[in-house]
């Protein structure tokens, strides 16, 4: 069998020590070593041509692949490079049949390892290059966790992040240069490691549930309206919580869901779609300064950090949002077939369309609106009836009637629809 052009091997914080030998010989008949600066200073016997990466990659590795065709082509990448490394980008541009892969253990194998803490059922969440928008609500429903860390998402950072949500209930492990004869790995409360000043950048972040008899929350959240209304003034406008879960079942959210939330009053809607979606992001939409305050102290609460509050009129405040995969629409202040009509039109193709109504006028421009956008929408007509204590007996309390609207945008639309 041919033996592959390119071999990417797998390096720790020990340099040559920690390499196999099936990785020292792959260092040893390369002709060409590939590589950070940190990578490649580990090896200064090497006389044959080098190539650092540093900032963007595709130079570098158009280079590996014209290499390649003549030369033995070593990459040097940390631990190992199919996960969360450069491995796959390697095997795209140069092809999988003529790359070889050389793994060393990974630093979150290496840290869980230090702690003695069984990992396979741990979540990793990589938090370099990326924003922390979302980390609570990931979070929400695990017990252990690795985060891998850059220079601006340090430890502290997270921990001030997770503090600021709500979330307190963590025992956080900072395993720092791994595998080096520096290795460091301290336990620490969230608040202590929020104001620690000493953590090396080469990092990972082991959270760990405090309490013993922690469980995750319920998948589908279905919180009474005091949840989410504790001093709201008009409480009979938040969405029953019965209706805000045929709601969110309408909207047919996935795991990276982008949502506007339309008129979103105390924000339970959204938050509770944000929770639902953790690796995608709803906006609010509220012209209220009550309503948007009262969003913002919600979503805190709940933890929901992929929940942004935009404080403006709909549909004008809707311009600068992104696309959406779905949208909701809870309020409308008279603009109900503009809000449609904005929304339908920058939905994605397949996403879903929600619109709640209780009044007459409302049900037939809502139906009429989306009539017009060439879709027939599904109605549905809502009553529920909430048994509440009477004296020694049970009677019902029976809420307004709602009509829940719902469609879809085709996945191919019409230019006088688009």
């Amino acid at each position: 069998m041919r033996r592959a052009a390119v071999t990417v091997v797998g390096v720790g914080d020990d340099g040559c020590a920690g390499l196999s030998a099936r990785a020292a010989n792959a260092v040893a008949r390369a002709q060409v070593l590939v590589g950070g600066e940190r990578h490649l200073a580990f090896f200064p016997q090497f006389t044959g041509e080098r190539i650092v990466l540093k900032g963007g990659l595709g130079a570098a590795l158009e280079r590996v692949a014209e290499l390649a065709n003549e030369h033995q082509v070593c990459v040097l990448t940390s631990g190992d490079p199919l996960f969360f490394g450069i491995g796959g980008l390697v095997a795209k541009k140069v092809g999988a049949d003529a790359v070889e892969f050389v793994p060393h253990p990974s630093s979150v194998q290496l840290a869980f390892a230090r702690i003695g803490v069984a990992w396979e059922d741990a979540q990793v969440l990589s938090f370099h290059g990326r924003p922390l928008t979302g980390l609570c609500s990931r979070l929400r429903g695990l017990a252990k966790a690795a985060l891998l860390t850059d220079g601006i998402n340090t430890p502290p950072v997270i921990a001030r992040h997770l503090l600021a949500h709500g979330q307190a209930g963590f025992t956080a492990w900072v395993c720092e240069r791994l595998g080096n004869p520096g290795e460091r790995v301290r336990p620490f409360s969230l608040d202590a490691l929020a104001g620690c000043e000493d953590v090396d950048p080469l990092n990972v972040l082991v959270l760990l549930r405090t309490a013993p008899s922690w469980r995750p929350p319920p998948r589908v959240p279905f919180l009474l309206e005091e949840a989410y209304a504790k001093r709201v003034p008009k409480r009979g406008l938040i969405t029953k919580r019965e209706v805000r879960l045929l709601s969110l079942g309408l909207l047919g959210l996935r795991e990276d869901s982008v949502v506007w939330d339309v008129g979103a009053g105390s924000g339970s809607v959204g938050i509770e779609a944000a929770l639902l979606a953790p690796g995608g992001h709803v906006y609010g939409v509220e012209v209220d300064p009550e309503g948007v305050a009262l969003c913002r102290e919600n979503a805190l609460a709940h933890g929901a950090d992929n929940f942004s509050i935009i404080e403006g009129r709909a549909p004008e405040a809707l311009a600068g949002l992104p696309d959406p995969d779905a949208v909701f629409v809870g309020g409308s202040k008279g603009s109900m077939r503009d809000i449609l009509d904005v929304a339908f039109a920058r939905l994605r193709p397949g996403g879903r369309l929600v619109a709640n109504a209780v009044t007459l006028e409302n049900v037939a421009e809502v139906y009429a609106g989306l009539k017009e956008q060439g879709v027939e929408p599904e109605v549905l007509l809502v009553n529920v009836a909430r048994g509440e204590p009477l004296a020694r007996y049970q009677r019902y309390d029976a809420h307004n009637p709602i009509h829940l609207f719902s469609a879809s945008k085709p996945a191919q639309v019409s230019e006088e629809n688009r």
